[in-house]
């Protein structure tokens, strides 16, 4: 079992940046993957940055060069640094955690709590 404690969402003014964290805690395998993703209601949750365990970053279109994804394996923690945030970019932003047992070879996927960034026009 993986919890996921997310934190640092919150309400700013276009053109402001925020920073998102998300500590891992529990039985951990490696490699993994963590990520971002973000909902809005009535649309279906989707993709705003991953990296692997490796460091491997991946990013949906709508973020390149305006977020950027870290992560710090020793506190297993990952961080979403956003900047020139746009009103479009309000959501609940959600933590996730992949990973594949190393020996049963069993996936396991797991979502944080979600945390609301607010962008105002």
């Amino acid at each position: 079992q993986v919890q996921l404690v997310e934190s640092g969402g919150g309400l700013v003014q276009a053109g402001g940046s925020l920073r998102l964290s998300c500590a891992a805690s529990g039985t951990i395998f490696s490699p993994n993957v963590m990520g971002w993703y973000r909902q809005v209601p009535g649309k279906q949750r989707e993709l705003v940055a991953t990296i692997t365990s490796g460091s491997s970053t991946n990013y949906a279109d709508s973020v390149k060069d305006r977020f950027t994804i870290s992560r710090d394996n020793a506190k297993n923690t990952v961080y979403l640094q956003m900047n020139s945030l746009k009103p479009e970019d309000t959501a609940v932003y959600y933590c996730n955690f992949k990973s594949t047992h190393p020996v049963t070879g069993r996936k396991y996927d797991y979502w944080g709590q979600g945390t609301q960034v607010t962008v105002s026009s």
